[in-house]
């Protein structure tokens, strides 16, 4: 059995790495003002992929901080997955030429369901992942500021339906609260969708959480707050992976 991908996360906002609690900016906090001095200690500890968000962008609706998505794709060999504000055919366009092996797509999926096909069709699968971010199950777009009535299991059926196999879920209720991932919503995921590369994200504490994730076969896991206040270290990422 392959073992779970370790995903570690930076958030950007004015190219610093930061956090937010829940999704929000008035929760905000500076970890390093220096991004890929961050993802450089990653590749160092075996790390291989890494989710880089763009906040400023998540708000502005396009890419803001692409200079340092370029800078830690040309001086690392990580696998970028790269979201926040790519709304546009140049936004994505501009994701790829900056170094992204990935883009994440998330409230466009809800807002121009075309647009977000018409991506999966040109880029190809491996490619494009769902960011289907929810609460209580139900979708939440625009930064989680806005919950729909939309079924995430329904979302993701739909775009499955055409061929997508990579899906980012958070559970918003549990994000930078560091009490546990929602392991019952990836069980139900793993129940009916059994041949997605499903990554959990949101509530990892520990890494008796990132164990429990790779015992129920989850393809991958996002792991942020929780390493930047301590829990984890980057020896625990070296452990894991020998």
């Amino acid at each position: 059995m392959a073992k779970i991908q370790i995903v570690p996360a930076i958030d950007l906002i004015d190219g610093k790495c930061v956090r937010l609690t829940q999704g929000d900016y008035g929760q905000k906090k500076v970890y390093n003002e220096n991004p890929l001095e961050v993802a450089k200690a990653f590749e160092g500890a075996g790390i291989k992929r890494l989710h880089l968000v763009d906040l400023d962008g998540a708000k502005a609706k396009k890419i803001i901080n692409q200079k340092v998505l370029e800078e830690v794709a040309s001086k690392t060999s990580l696998s970028i997955d790269f979201g926040g504000g790519i709304q546009s055919n140049e936004d994505i366009q501009l994701a790829f030429d900056s170094g992204a092996k990935q883009v994440t797509g998330g409230s466009i999926a809800i807002r121009n369901e075309e647009l977000f096909l018409e991506w999966i069709e040109k880029y190809g699968p491996e490619k494009i992942i769902l960011g289907a971010d929810c609460k209580d199950k139900k979708i939440a777009v625009g930064g989680w500021q806005e919950v729909t009535e939309v079924s995430v299991f329904d979302l993701v059926e739909k775009f499955t339906a055409k061929g997508l196999n990579h899906v980012i879920s958070t559970d918003v209720a549990k994000d930078g609260l560091l009490q546990g991932p929602s392991f019952e919503l990836y069980e139900e995921f793993s129940q009916r969708f059994p041949k997605l590369n499903m990554i959990a994200s949101g509530g990892v504490t520990t890494m008796d959480d990132i164990h429990k994730l790779n015992e129920m076969e989850v393809y991958g896991v996002i792991v942020g707050k929780a390493f930047y206040e301590g829990n984890i270290s980057l020896k625990d990422f070296e452990e894991f992976y020998k």
